[in-house]
Order: C-alpha cells, then sequence, then structure tokens
C-alpha cells in the first residue's frame, strides 16, 4: 500500500490534505464504510481517489452526472491515471470494451450511473473486477427524504451481497441528519461505520438576502460593485437569456447557460467563463456540478431556490479560494407566497400522475400490457401543447411516475458521435488516392483513435477539429461526405430528451403508485420549503449560523459579515424593552402552535427588528425550540 501523503504530492501536489480529508481516507483503509459530508469545494473526490491509488484493484465510483463523470475522468487522465467511465448513449460493443478494460487492464476508476449496475452485462464483468472501493457520490440521492431522490440509488446496496468485504464510502455536499440516517441505513452500512461532517462555516463568505421591488436595478448594482467572476441563478431558461441580455446593454460581459443548448453550445460558453473571456455567466440550476472555479467573487440566486440544501451548494461556489466572497438572494412578497404553494404543484394527486400517464401512453402509442425497456424520443412540449395539459403538471407527473420507477425520463440525453470504418486499409488507400481532400481527415482519424477499424468508437468533433486545425462545421461536413461515400458509419452527436418505459404501459384500471411514500415526500418538501422561507424573511440572525443549524452544525459563530451581523450591530435593545418582548414571546408561544410568522404578524407593536433580535437570543439559549414542523415550542423546564 503506498503513502497517502506521498499520492496527494504526486498527482495533486498539496503537502497536506484539508481537515477530516485524512481522517475519511484512513477510515477507508482501514475497511470501514464511511459517509462524509463535505461542502462544496471541500474536496471530495481526493476522499476515494487517494485511498483507490493507495491499494490494488478498481475504485467503482457512483454518480448520476454524466458531465461531472466525464470531467473527473479527463481530470484523472490528465494526471497520468487511468479512468473510465459509462453512461447513456454508448453502444453495446462500446461498453462491453470499457468493462473488458476495468476487468483486464491497469484501470483504476470506473465512473458509471446506478441504473447501469443491475445490467446483465455488468453483473457478467463484475466478478472479474479487482473493486477495491466503492464511492457514492451524490449520495443524498438515495433518500427519498431528502431533495433529490432518485429510485435507481436505491439498488446500490444489492452489489454489496457480491462484493461483502468492498468498504462503501458515501459522499455528499448537504444532508440533514435524517437523510444522513438514511443514507447509512439504505447502503447496509456496517456497525463499525464512521461519520465525518465538515464545517459549514464559511469564513470569507457573505450572505445577504433582499426584498426588492426591482431585482434588475438590484443585480446592476451588485455586479457594479463587485468586481470579477459571477454567477446568476434563474429559474427558468428563458430568464437566462433576458437576464444575460440585461447585462450584456448595461456593458457587464455575460453569457447564459442551460440544459437545452446543445452540447457543444454548453461546453463552450463554460469554458469562456472559466477562462474569464466572459465574466457572468446566467444560469439554471443545471450549471455549476464538478467545476472548480475558485476566483468566483459573486453568485447572485434571482430566483428562489426550494430549499437550503441547493442554495448552500450554489452559493457555496463563491470564493473557493479563500478571499472575500459574496452570495446574495433577490426575493420579493410574491415569491413567497409562491413557494408556499409549491407542495401542491410539485406533487400533483394521484389522479393527475394517472391521467399524465394515459396521455403519455397514447402519444407514444404504446398498447397496455407491452414496451417495457422501450425508449422513445420525447419532447415534453410538443407533448403538452397535443394533449392541452399544463407543462408544469406534466413535468411533475413525469418525476412521480420516476420515482415510482414507471418510467425514466432524460431531459437531455447525450449521445456522443460514433464512427467505424467500413472498409479495410488497402480500400481506404486507393479511395485517398481518388480523393486527396480526405487526407488530413483520415490520418486525423487513423492517429486519434485505436481500434477504429474493429469497432465504433467515440469521436468528439470539436476536439478532432481542433486538433486539425479544422472548423467544426467544416469537419461535420467530411464526415458526412465520408458516410455519403461508404467510407465509414458516422453517426453525429445527439442531444435529445429521451423517454425509457421501465414497465409494460398499465391498464387504466390497474394504475397504482405508493401513495405513502408519495406523500411523505411531498410533507418533507413542504418543510425544506418552510426553512428556506425562514431563512429569507430573517434578518436577525447570522445568516450561516441559519444555514449550519439546518444541518446539525451548531458550533458556528456568528460570521460577522452577512447582512443580517452587520445590520445588527446598529441595533440596541433596552432591558425593558427586552424583558417586554420575551414576556410577549414566551406567552404567545405557550398559547399557540406557533411559526415565525405568526410570532412577528402578532407582535407589530415592537419593532420587527428587536423581535428578531430577542427570538435568536432565546434560541442561541436554548429557551425556544423549533420543532420538525417548524413550530415554535417553549423549552420544557421554563
Amino acid at each position: 500500500m503506498e503513502n497517502i501523503h506521498q499520492i496527494l504530492k504526486q498527482y495533486w501536489g498539496y503537502d497536506n490534505f484539508r481537515p477530516l480529508q485524512e481522517d475519511i481516507i484512513n477510515s477507508v483503509l482501514n475497511g470501514k464504510d464511511t459517509l462524509a459530508l463535505l461542502p462544496t469545494g471541500g474536496g471530495k473526490s481526493i476522499c476515494f481517489q487517494v485511498p483507490a491509488l493507495a491499494k490494488d484493484g478498481i475504485c467503482l465510483v457512483i454518480s448520476p452526472l454524466i458531465a461531472l463523470m466525464k470531467d473527473q475522468v479527463e481530470t484523472l487522465k490528465k494526471k497520468g491515471i487511468l479512468a473510465l467511465s459509462i453512461y447513456s448513449g454508448m453502444s453495446f460493443l462500446e461498453v462491453k470494451k470499457t468493462l473488458q478494460n476495468a476487468a483486464y487492464g491497469n484501470y483504476k476508476f470506473l465512473y458509471v450511473s446506478p441504473e447501469r449496475l443491475e445490467t446483465s452485462l455488468f453483473l457478467e464483468f463484475l466478478p472479474s473486477m479487482n473493486i477495491n472501493l466503492i464511492a457514492v457520490d451524490e449520495a443524498h440521492c438515495i433518500s427519498q427524504w431528502g431533495y433529490d431522490f432518485r429510485p435507481p440509488y436505491m439498488r446500490i446496496a444489492s452489489l454489496r451481497d457480491q462484493l461483502p468485504r468492498v468498504p462503501v464510502l458515501a459522499l455528499t455536499a448537504s444532508a440533514t441528519v435524517g437523510v444522513q440516517d438514511d443514507i447509512c441505513e439504505k447502503l447496509h452500512f456496517g456497525k463499525d461505520q464512521q461519520r465525518y461532517q465538515q464545517s459549514f462555516e464559511r469564513a470569507n463568505l457573505s450572505y445577504s438576502v433582499f426584498n426588492v421591488v426591482s431585482k434588475q436595478n438590484k443585480l446592476l448594482e451588485i455586479l457594479n460593485n463587485v468586481k470579477g467572476s459571477a454567477i446568476v441563478y434563474c429559474k427558468s431558461r428563458k430568464h437566462t437569456k433576458d437576464i444575460a441580455e440585461l447585462l450584456k446593454l448595461n456593458k457587464i460581459s455575460a453569457d447564459f447557460y442551460h440544459a437545452g443548448l446543445s452540447n457543444d453550445d454548453r461546453n463552450k460558453r463554460q469554458e469562456n467563463w472559466i477562462d474569464n473571456t466572459t465574466r457572468v455567466i446566467v444560469c439554471t440550476n443545471a450549471f455549476g456540478m464538478g467545476i472548480d472555479k475558485p476566483d468566483v467573487r459573486v453568485v447572485v440566486h434571482y430566483g428562489v431556490p426550494d430549499c437550503l440544501e441547493n442554495y448552500y451548494q450554489e452559493g457555496g461556489r463563491a470564493g473557493r479560494d479563500s478571499k472575500r466572497a459574496y452570495a446574495v438572494l433577490l426575493f420579493n412578497d410574491r415569491e413567497i407566497t409562491e413557494l408556499q404553494e409549491q407542495g401542491n404543484v410539485r406533487y400533483p394527486d394521484k389522479e393527475a400522475i394517472k391521467n399524465v400517464y394515459i396521455a403519455v401512453m397514447n402519444y407514444l402509442q404504446v398498447a397496455a400490457g407491452t414496451g417495457e425497456g422501450t425508449s422513445f424520443d420525447f419532447d415534453l412540449s410538443t407533448f403538452t401543447t397535443a394533449f392541452k395539459i399544463n407543462i408544469l403538471t406534466a413535468t411533475y407527473a413525469l418525476k412521480a411516475l420516476e420515482q415510482e420507477e414507471i418510467l425514466r425520463f432524460n431531459e437531455v440525453f447525450f449521445k456522443p458521435a460514433t464512427l467505424v470504418f467500413n472498409t479495410d486499409k488497402r480500400e481506404l488507400e486507393d479511395f485517398e488516392k481518388q480523393f486527396p481532400q480526405f487526407q488530413t481527415l483520415l490520418k486525423g482519424l487513423l492517429r486519434s483513435y485505436e481500434g477504429i477499424f474493429d469497432y465504433p468508437a467515440i469521436i468528439y468533433e470539436t476536439d478532432l477539429a481542433r486538433f486539425l486545425q479544422m472548423k467544426t462545421a467544416d469537419l461535420k461536413r467530411e464526415l458526412q461526405q465520408l458516410q455519403h461515400y461508404g467510407i465509414v458509419d458516422y453517426s453525429p452527436q445527439k442531444d435529445s430528451p429521451l423517454l425509457t418505459l421501465l414497465l409494460n404501459r398499465m391498464y387504466a384500471d390497474s394504475f397504482v403508485i405508493n401513495l405513502a411514500n408519495y406523500l411523505g415526500r411531498k410533507e418533507n418538501f413542504e418543510l425544506r420549503v418552510k426553512a428556506i422561507i425562514e431563512y429569507m424573511i430573517n434578518t436577525v440572525t447570522c445568516r450561516s449560523k441559519i444555514i449550519a443549524g439546518y444541518f446539525n452544525d451548531p458550533g458556528v459563530k456568528a460570521c460577522g459579515i452577512c447582512d443580517n451581523c452587520i445590520h445588527q450591530k446598529t441595533i440596541q435593545v433596552t432591558p425593558e424593552e427586552f424583558e417586554k418582548i420575551t414576556t410577549y414571546i414566551l406567552d404567545f408561544v405557550k398559547q399557540n402552535s406557533a411559526g415565525i410568522n405568526d410570532l412577528l404578524n402578532n407582535g407589530k407593536k415592537f419593532k420587527k427588528e428587536k423581535l428578531w433580535k430577542v427570538i435568536d437570543y432565546l434560541q442561541s439559549e436554548k429557551k425556544l425550540l423549533v420543532n420538525r414542523e417548524g413550530k415554535i415550542i417553549v423549552e420544557p423546564n421554563l
């Protein structure tokens, strides 16, 4: 077993690990199942990459994010570490070749999606792989009570029957205590399991929340006052384009990004932002996963996120270089009302789900009792227009059907370009003599892709065009001409929504979902909404303390740099006022089942800032407690 410090220095150039990384690595090397809760930018990947390199064998990394898989594999390859990935869009032969390399080659990492684990081909090769560690990234996806439940994660535990002595490392950036417990239970962690939670404190990150009439004006003010790289998160694709145009009109370098753009467009815009050619990227939450850009000075949430998990993860992309940075949330009163109504929007009733399911089956012309395993191109907008269904109802009904494992809907299905020669080398030489204009392209293909005569190779048109010093459009045209001449079999890159049926079509009278679990997920969603609303309207408590408290990290001290901390320095409460407000709060809470809003609205004779200050004090002294339903209760001994 190699020394972990030598590995860290050799491949990453660091002399020391970040806090908890070494503890997590040693736990894994000692064969213990381990849960690592490391906030955004906390260095999760090193926690499984270093121990995997220290031991013989290959590390199986389970991740739901294709882009993240590809980025990590490319990063490892640049370090001279052999790594593989399997993702949707690869052909049977490509998957088989990858699994053969994982089983019999000298590879150290195999990245797969959770859906891949139960395929017969994967299970066929599994016994031949010398797996030294199972790393489960985005582990919160295994809990249906969390904010991003993905049913395929539930099947990861079945691997443990075949790999009983292989430790599991579960990694996530944000999970409440309940979700942490669920992760450990669902992954069948052993009795000697270890949990590590890095502090949620970000001493250099200033959180601010503004209730504004004009978000556009406030955004311009923020970006003019805070220089440097920025991210602006929006709720819709249309907003990303509109806001980017607004910024450009005001002479701020900006571009927009969302999942509806082609893969080439997304890569180009992301690269321009990373190298600071573009200052501001205006995006949906499709942007940011796995991007390591340390010099982001400000992250603005132009649209309100629906939970603190997402807000903390996205806002935490600012200031990873440890210099002062800002996370700003803009909202208005109407958005609070909309958030409170989101439970019914996100979780339509059973009848609505059933109606969407029947409409989808009719749209795809699937007969009852058939369809299992079949995939279809599926444009949601075209479908909802044809059947006159509200697009939000359809979207969340499909989400419910996914979580019930009835179907799977990939909003962006990425299928890379593939190419294989249809001729032998002698015939190819004859073709080159007749058509010398293709010589540069043909030689480039042969030099870049080994085995391209034997099986379809994945080719990346943009990278190949750059290598050959051609325009991407010209390269694609020449590839299509070679296809026309029958020299190659070329399938261009594809970005399109894909819907896959996981079960045969149910008859209308036998449609069923697990209603108890579904309603439980709705209840947990509504509790998360309450938490983000209380974060927004709280004008007293340190923002960092609110976030840390939500994630059960009570030791975090007031940051002194968020809007609330700065504001509190200007508010004074006299002893007389403190006594009156305390009496009001304790009497009201003892007599009423109340939330923060009830307490504030009923106490209008006191200034809201002073009310907040006393509430914050009573909470810090454990004289007031907040229960799981978001209701305030008085400490029983008072």
